[in-house]
Order: structure tokens, then sequence, then C-alpha cells
């Protein structure tokens, strides 16, 4: 299985500034070792969905949205339904990133929620982990991820498998994100091996076929050596995806896990 790179455009950029950077994404895409995928704003999903379908023969990104409701329509103002972004040619979504935890006060039974409302619809989603500054100084890192996996993930699924959905995990070191800091390998290693032990706990050997991406601060710098790490399977990329060089670059440094992640997973 080849890794995942995941751009995660968050609130940035107009409609034109949007098509630019999917257009150059797309056309960049070519021999790429990676699944690429983009997730735009809302607003921008059906002008990018455009732009990527327009790209050269053998360029293939992905279409992903930041989030959605668990509800799969009714009076929510300002919400987007999973059946939205599927009509909308969405095929991921990103779902209890930590700022929609923590702006949002999302717990862990709603992003369980908003991840079966994604899987009855077809949409692949990636749930993300991870703890704060304030969580890993007090030693509490494997504990707050632990209960994120158990209460964010979905148990006992009617129909979990789907034909083509490739999940995933994106493990988030809060205190990493935006502020420049870099967990060192051997903690991104540690939390990655924990995570799959709690996977594997959670869904048997279904859970070695879970891909778990890594996000924090991933730079074209040290992407090539955060690939590598033993249990990451790519990476959700916040700033570096906002442009098209950059996160390309990412991209580049990409592996093919080959047999690493080798079991289809519970739900993919």
């Amino acid at each position: 299985m080849r890794q995942l790179i995941a751009g995660n455009w968050k609130m940035h950029g107009l409609s034109a500034d949007a098509v630019a950077l999917a257009r150059a994404v797309r056309d960049g895409a070519g021999g790429v070792d990676a699944d690429l995928l983009v997730c735009p704003p809302f607003l921008h999903i059906p002008a990018v969905a455009a732009a990527l379908a327009g790209g050269p023969e053998g360029s293939t990104v992905a279409l992903g949205a930041q989030d959605c409701h668990q509800a799969a329509q009714g009076a929510h103002t300002g919400d987007v339904s999973a059946p939205m972004l599927v009509d909308a040619g969405v095929t991921h979504v990103i779902l209890g990133h930590s700022e929609r935890r923590q702006n949002h006060h999302e717990i862990d039974e709603v992003v369980r929620e908003k991840t079966e409302a994604a899987l009855r619809c077809g949409l692949a989603p990636i749930v993300c982990v991870g703890e704060t500054d304030a969580q890993r100084n007090a030693g509490q890192e494997t504990e707050v991820v632990g209960w994120q996996l158990a209460g964010s993930l979905p148990q006992g699924f009617a129909d979990p498998r789907k034909d083509g959905l490739s999940c995933a995990v994106a493990y988030e070191p809060v205190w990493a994100i935006g502020t420049g800091r870099t967990p060192t390998l051997e903690e991104v290693a540690t939390m990655h091996a924990f995570i799959r032990e709690e996977l594997v706990r959670q869904f048997g050997a279904a859970g070695h076929g879970i891909r778990i991406l890594y996000g924090g601060s991933v730079k074209p710098a040290n992407a090539k050596e955060l690939l590598a790490v033993p249990h990451v399977g790519g990476a959700l990329v916040g700033g570096a995806s906002l442009k098209a060089e950059d996160f390309l670059a990412i991209a580049r440094a990409a592996r093919d896990l080959g047999d690493e992640v080798r079991t289809p997973g519970p739900w993919g």
C-alpha cells in the first residue's frame, strides 16, 4: 500500500487561489509514489473538483473535505452533511481534527457519530487524535490518545467493509501544530507504535490495515525522515499544503509500504 499525503487547506484562500493550487498539484502529481488528497474549504469544493478533473492522463488527486455533520439532513444551520459531500465529488473527509475538538468542543462521541455518517455514504474518514502540550508534559499522551481512539472510531459498525475505501487515523501532536516544533523521530515512532497496538487491540488483525498518518509541522525538509518512521502511513499536511511545490516535495518523499500495511482495515 502506498502512503497517503493529504493536504488540509483549512480556512485559507479565495476561489481563484484554490483553483490555481489544485491545478498546480494536479499537474505535478504524475509519477509521485503516493496517494494524494487535497481538502479545501467547503465553499471551494466544486471549483477544486472541476480543476482536478481537468488534469493530464496519469495524474490523480483525490478530493476531501475538512468535516461533516453526523446527520444526513435536517435543521443544522451552517453545517454540511456527508451525502452533500459525496454529491459534490468528495471521497474523503477529515474528522475530529484538533481545531474542531478545541474550537468547536467536539467530543469523541461526536467524532464517532460523524465517522459512522461518513462511512454510511462511502466516504473514507481520516480520524484525528493527539495530545496537547499540557497533556504531554503530564505524561498523559498515551492515555489521552488511547481514549480518543476508543471513543472516536466506530465499534460494531453494521457494514464495515466498503470496496475501495481507504480509511486512516491521523496522529496530531497538538503541541507541534503551527508552532514550528517537531517531535523527535523517537517520539513519533513511539506514538505510532502505540496507536498501531491500540488499533490491533480494538479490531484484531484488521487493525494492521489502517494507515496512520503523521500530522505535525510536516515540511519538505523533514518529510523524508518522518515518512520513514515505522507505522507512519503518510502525512496530514497543513501549512505546507498551501504551496504546491512544498506539498509535492513532501509527496515525493513518500514510499510504498509494501507488506507493512497488508490486512484490509475494519472499515476499509
